[in-house]
């Protein structure tokens, strides 16, 4: 006889994983050229620079492999990283965590009530989704421009009409997974409408050093550091798999980001806080970040054209500026999350389909979300040249 299930909290009867995660394990198949994946490209990854940099640590620091407080080296180079985002701030306001997405979940442990607000767009990055779901918010859709970002009229809407999220969340550059970058205007404008109403803006800005047509804009945060939190992280930048973000608060809301993160890990790792600030303190990073830039921006460059030499007519795109992604409009009517199986059996290329990124009752189900960051140039053309085939067969 089975033992009987213990009970479970109420949240997790509707609970689902990420769309993403669960398709990694099919587009990754052996044979796909695969354009799903928010992924860096592994080749550019500064393996033999960090490798220099841990093994200098483990050779040096005998606190590496312990339990200790977060390194404040690390924080000092993160403030210099700020302001070169034009963001000011010290080390008494940057809170270490173990990836953006932890960042991510403290900040909304520690403003969201069970039941509460949240204010989230229609199409959006799925981890923040998966973040507020254990809470059981009510989530306050706003709408998106796919040229100047955010509908900021939006968010106004349902402050003056009473509502009252515990938070925004915007990515101001190469939103994930829309490719749009919020206008300089909407940025002022949604800096002034925070302070006028103390509306709190978690502003997630993993792509912002992933410029490829000039610098990207200043944060939020440059514009209003009362009520915009800043989210960095390491992952697109250096390596997913350090796990190594930070967040920019308050000083005087520190010690209770320490209590919840405490409750999830205790610590971020103690040996990689030691090895990124190693990497840094030996200068690596801005020929670095000048690679990928370059890189990445000869991929967008070769997909953009690609694109439009291969899609039928009646699909448009966002042009990025920034990041890895870019978002695909089909005719309305098409399922892409159908498409996708016959892309995969006929064509062995993937993408994701757009419902992945929506909020329920918001269709998308005629978009696709592509990233040319994790593919070489040619299979960039390749992959394209079989989409559009693939396109060709319902347009």
């Amino acid at each position: 006889v089975a033992a009987p299930e213990p009970h479970l909290a109420g949240w997790t009867h509707t609970m689902q994983r990420s769309v993403l995660r669960r398709m990694l394990a099919v587009v990754s198949r052996p044979g796909i050229l695969s354009f799903a994946g928010g992924l860096p490209a592994p080749d550019l990854f500064p393996t033999a620079d960090y490798a220099a940099a841990l093994t200098q640590v483990l050779a040096t620091d005998r606190g590496a492999l312990q339990y200790g407080p977060p390194f404040a080296p690390l924080k000092h180079h993160i403030v210099d990283l700020m302001a070169q985002r034009g963001v000011d701030c010290d080390e008494s306001q940057v809170f270490l965590t173990t990836g953006a997405q932890q960042a991510l979940d403290v900040l909304t442990r520690l403003l969201l009530d069970s039941g509460g607000q949240v204010m989230l767009e229609e199409i959006v990055y799925t981890g923040i989704r998966q973040v507020v779901a254990p809470l059981q918010a009510e989530v306050l859709p706003v709408r998106t421009d796919l040229t100047t970002g955010l509908v900021v009229e939006d968010v106004i809407d349902y402050l003056e009409s009473g509502g009252a999220p515990a938070y925004l969340y915007v990515i101001p550059d190469a939103h994930n997974p829309l490719g749009v970058s919020l206008s300089e205007a909407k940025r002022r404008q949604l800096a002034e409408v925070a302070a006028a109403y103390n509306l709190p803006i978690i502003e997630d800005d993993p792509y912002g050093f992933l410029s490829y047509d000039g610098r990207c804009l200043p944060p939020l945060r440059a514009h209003n550091d009362a009520q915009v939190f800043y989210v960095g992280s390491f992952s697109k930048i250096m390596a997913p798999a350090l796990r190594l973000g930070w967040l920019i608060a308050p000083e005087s809301l520190i010690a209770k980001l320490t209590v919840i993160k405490e409750a999830g890990d205790l610590e971020s790792s103690a040996l990689t806080q030691r090895a990124v600030a190693a990497y840094l303190d030996a200068g690596h990073l801005s020929g670095h970040l000048a690679r990928l830039q370059s890189e990445y921006r000869a991929r967008r460059d070769t997909m953009l054209a690609a694109m439009q030499r291969h899609f039928p007519p009646g699909v448009s795109w966002t042009q990025p500026r920034a990041g890895m992604f870019i978002w695909v409009t089909l005719p309305e009517g098409i399922d892409t999350a159908a498409l996708l199986e016959t892309a995969i059996e006929e064509e062995q290329v993937a993408f994701i389909p757009g419902q992945a990124f929506a909020q329920p009752g918001v269709c998308a189900a005629h978009h696709m979300r592509l990233n040319f960051s994790n593919c070489c140039l040619a299979d960039i053309e390749e992959g394209i040249a079989r989409l559009g085939r693939v396109l060709a067969t319902v347009l």
